[in-house]
């Protein structure tokens, strides 16, 4: 969930001591090991298809000439200091095919797990915003309602008033809600778990960023409440609508929202690395509680589960149409082409059109991806965050390689 920068979308908090990994823009993305960068090249690097035939088919073919996502994933490794890259890609006929990159462990030397577990970060407000939508369409919702409306006399503070804020701007970061996530600390909050009030009430302290609709900025804060919301409205907890309603729905089999105090990763993964200071060695950060996140951020997933869910999304298998559209309806989000809808967001191509998704950070994990309008889908993982802005593009870059090959 870290607060969004470098016009992508993330998930995590700040760092305080090292400062900021990187300044905070207009559309942001949202971070661990004991080895330097030194030692980070890649001893693995794979690519394995959805079925035996497919996958001697596409070993002749890489043998002819280099995978363009599997180049991407080594180049991550190699140049821009990743542990580790994973990446799911889904052709328009549903052919899948998974890569892997670098090592899956710095200590052991372990190999990266194919489509291995990892926490999605902010891909969670997307899962969050389909379950406020489906409350929408059965009409225990309404979008341009007021927090005030389901959470009374709750949203209070300097330039803040929940009579004033809708669901539509919370999902959309219209609000002008400041993030609460700027201000925790990463090593601080690694075993530490937050009550959801508790991460309201960090973000009450401070003024308002912007009064509600004025503009678009990020705030974590805003899918904090959304999800409270749906506590309300449902009288559920919000992980048992969320698999109710999505994941068991779709199928989602490597997908859950971890339980309270659940600090480890359940099926193979990746482990996850984190710098602070960033030019400092990169640290073993699987394992935290990931309840900083909750409805901003908490969910644990695969990228091909994450390929599976925005495809049902975007077919319309989780939403009547009309909630979709709603969805869809994008705004800017800063200066890069990005543009963020209900939880959902576009980004331009470099082959024409765009991709829908969102992307995540958080502390260990950096996800990136999306689907096409014609069935395309791609998603890219890292096991630390990248530090600069250049690696940062990169991932972006393999995202856009996947879906333009």
């Amino acid at each position: 969930m870290r607060t969004q920068t470098r016009q992508g979308l993330r998930s995590s908090t700040r760092q305080r001591g090292g400062g900021r990994r990187r300044a905070v823009t207009a559309a942001a993305a949202v971070a661990v090991g004991v080895m330097a960068l030194g030692a980070l090249a890649p001893p693995a690097a794979s690519a394995a298809s959805g079925s035996a035939a497919s996958a001697a088919s596409g070993s002749a073919a890489s043998a002819a000439r280099p995978d363009a996502v599997q180049q991407a994933l080594d180049a991550l490794v190699r140049d821009d200091g990743m542990p580790a890259a994973l990446a799911s890609v889904r052709d328009r006929n549903g052919r899948t095919r998974t890569y892997t990159a670098g090592v899956g462990d710095l200590t052991t030397g372990a190999k990266v797990p194919g489509d291995g577990q990892v926490r999605i970060g902010s891909n969670t407000k997307a899962f969050t915003a389909v379950v406020v939508l489906q409350l929408v369409g059965e009409g225990k919702i309404g979008l341009d309602a007021t927090v005030d409306t389901y959470l009374p006399g709750l949203v209070r503070g300097e330039g803040i008033d929940g009579r004033r804020i809708t669901v539509r701007q919370l999902l959309q970061h219209t609000s002008g809600l400041p993030d609460y996530g700027i201000h925790l600390d990463d090593d601080e909050i690694r075993n530490r778990y937050f009550e959801p009030r508790e991460l309201l009430d960090i973000a009450l302290r401070y003024e308002a960023d912007a009064a509600p609709g004025e503009k678009w900025g990020y705030s974590n804060t805003n899918y904090v409440l959304a999800g409270l919301i749906v506590q309300k409205v449902t009288g559920r907890p919000l992980a048992e609508e969320m698999d109710r309603r999505i994941i068991e729905r779709v199928g989602l089999r490597h997908t859950y929202f971890p339980a309270p105090g659940e600090t480890t990763v359940r099926e193979p993964h990746p482990q996850g690395y984190h710098r602070n200071p960033v030019d400092g060695p990169l640290r073993d950060f699987t394992e935290l509680d990931p309840s900083a996140g909750w409805a901003a951020g908490q969910l644990i997933s695969t990228n091909s589960d994450l390929n599976s869910f925005f495809t049902a999304l975007l077919a319309g298998r989780l939403l009547p149409a009309a909630q979709l559209a709603e969805m869809r309806t994008t705004v800017p989000a800063g200066t890069s082409g990005l543009r963020y809808g209900l939880g959902l967001t576009s980004r331009p191509l470099s082959c024409g059109g765009v991709y829908w998704g969102h992307g995540g950070d958080i502390v260990g994990y950096e996800t990136r991806g999306g689907v096409t309008d014609d069935g395309r889908a791609a998603n890219v993982a890292v096991t630390t965050i990248p530090t600069d802005e250049a690696a940062a593009q990169h991932v972006k870059d393999a995202v856009d390689r996947a879906l333009c090959g």
